[in-house]
């Protein structure tokens, strides 16, 4: 669903009214003590967690940061001084007062606080319940995406799954990383059981979480904690269910054409607006991301690092419709990319470009892609190596890399080794290849262990035992008195 085409009355409404339900107002004015009344509005409800995924703390600095610069995938890129919060990342040199954690952990949880408004309280609308138990569905579904990227980053969580009154809201303690896992397990296994596949909705409704979506991160959890035969079972359901496909050509997953196509299984939909207005369609993740100078499509941050620039096979057309270089022109045909002498050796990251829009940079019409269907061949690929199946592995492997090198056979050839330790670290790669600059190294370095040896091989002062999970906002600890414990070495 196009969020801002198709929501954007909508959320000018939510605008006005959407704090006064989430603050307490008065009686007499729409609250969420009164607010859930009729199908409208439990719709409604549900479109304010999908709107939150596009704002600030969701999909800017606090979410590019901690996944792509983070990595050995990108640097900070921009000039030299601007934005030097972001350029600790890069170098491991942050600590617990980083506005990146504050931000992230802030956006994360008032997500969350949306999904249990409603989960809370739509069950109990009169509506057709079909589509009640659809709404409640694709708010645990949210709920637990959001709390599968904050466990990734910071270990043990307060878990919140209803509304706090007041008096609660610093008197949270953390659980265990596997009641964590618990909770968004049971939650995924919910939304599969209520969520249609991706073609049972109608076209207004292309975007929303579906089954496949479900299935998708619940097989990310699994191999999380290395249950490769449940991971498994997750991507084949997906696979075998023939919603999903490649598309034909690689780079038009980016572009405005790729949207909501055969291969996504579930993204974010934005759209500029005529006029800034409060609660808009819009993001500002092309923004920050977008060329700095002439054209001055954005700010320039997030740089395609050279390791990753080194680490594409010869020809690989992977890399190109990637990057954006000097004197490129862009995917629009418009204009070439100028030289900036403030920026070294400026690059841009190509999958997060978008054609002209009205309105200022902020004002990103393109879509945040979040889950692919070559992701999930990858995985099953991964999965079906560590439990010693490689013949099924090479086929999945091989269906990306022939996709990927389109008609020119005389590159990416087939993988053939069946040899488990040879295959991982192929898969590894073609998964950095791939899913390259689409925030996904970074979680993938944590699970598979290797995130301190990575960094340090390019000089970050990563240290082992500490950098592997990030600091909790300094500004939580203090608000909870000392209740919440900081993460070791911090």
């Amino acid at each position: 669903m196009k969020y801002g085409l198709t929501l954007v009355g909508i959320l000018i409404i939510l605008s006005s009214c959407q704090k006064d339900f989430l603050d307490r107002k008065p009686k007499g004015q729409l609250t969420f003590d009164t607010y859930f009344e009729n199908e409208d509005q439990a719709i409604w409800a549900v479109n304010a967690i999908y709107q939150n995924f596009r704002s600030w703390e969701m999909c800017a600095f606090p979410w590019i940061g901690i996944t792509d610069i983070i990595s050995d995938d990108a640097d900070k890129g921009s000039t030299e001084n601007d934005a030097l919060y972001v350029k600790e990342l890069d170098d491991f040199t942050f600590d617990a007062t980083n506005q990146v954690f504050e931000q992230s952990w802030k956006g994360h949880y008032h997500t969350i606080f949306r999904a249990n408004l409603a989960i809370e309280n739509i069950p109990s609308v009169n509506m057709d319940p079909a589509l009640r138990d659809r709404l409640v569905g694709e708010a645990k579904f949210l709920r637990a995406y959001c709390y599968f990227r904050l466990v990734q980053w910071y270990g043990d969580l307060p878990i919140i799954t209803k509304p706090l009154q007041e008096e609660e809201y610093f008197t949270q303690q953390r659980s265990p990383v596997d009641e964590v896992y618990k909770l968004i397990e049971q939650d995924l296994v919910d939304a599969i059981a209520a969520l249609p596949e991706k073609s049972e909705y109608p076209a207004k409704d292309l975007g929303r979480a579906t089954k496949g979506a479900a299935r998708g991160i619940l097989a990310k959890l699994y191999m999380l904690r290395k249950d490769y035969t449940k991971a498994l079972e997750q991507c084949q359901a997906i696979i075998n269910s023939g919603e999903y496909s490649l598309e034909p050509r690689y780079g038009d997953i980016f572009l405005p054409q790729g949207e909501n196509g055969v291969e996504s299984i579930f993204e974010i939909g934005a759209v500029a607006v005529q006029a800034a207005v409060a609660g808009s369609g819009a993001s500002p993740y092309n923004m920050i991301q977008g060329v700095r100078g002439i054209p001055n499509l954005g700010w320039g941050f997030n740089r395609p690092s050279d390791d990753l620039v080194a680490s594409y096979e010869p020809g690989d057309p992977r890399r190109q419709a990637t990057i954006i270089y000097v004197g490129e022109v862009l995917p629009d045909g418009s204009t070439i990319v100028q030289d900036n002498p403030e920026i070294v050796n400026e690059r841009y990251n190509q999958k997060a470009w978008v054609p002209a829009h009205p309105g200022l940079q902020d004002n990103g019409p393109g879509n945040l892609r979040l889950l692919r269907y070559a992701d999930i061949l990858l995985l099953a690929s991964e999965a079906l190596n560590e439990l010693g199946q490689p013949d099924q592995a090479l086929t999945y492997l091989n269906m990306v890399r022939q996709r990927a090198r389109g008609t020119n056979n005389f590159i990416l050839p087939d993988i053939t080794t069946t040899d488990q330790t040879e295959l991982r670290t192929i898969i590894r790669h073609e998964r950095r290849v791939e899913l390259a600059m689409e925030q996904q190294r970074w979680f993938d370095l944590l699970r598979w262990g290797i995130a301190g040896d990575v960094m340090q091989a390019l000089g970050k002062n990563f240290e082992k035992g500490k950098h592997e999970l990030l600091p909790l906002p300094q500004s939580e600890i203090d608000l909870s008195g000392g209740r919440l414990q900081q993460n070791s070495g911090y």
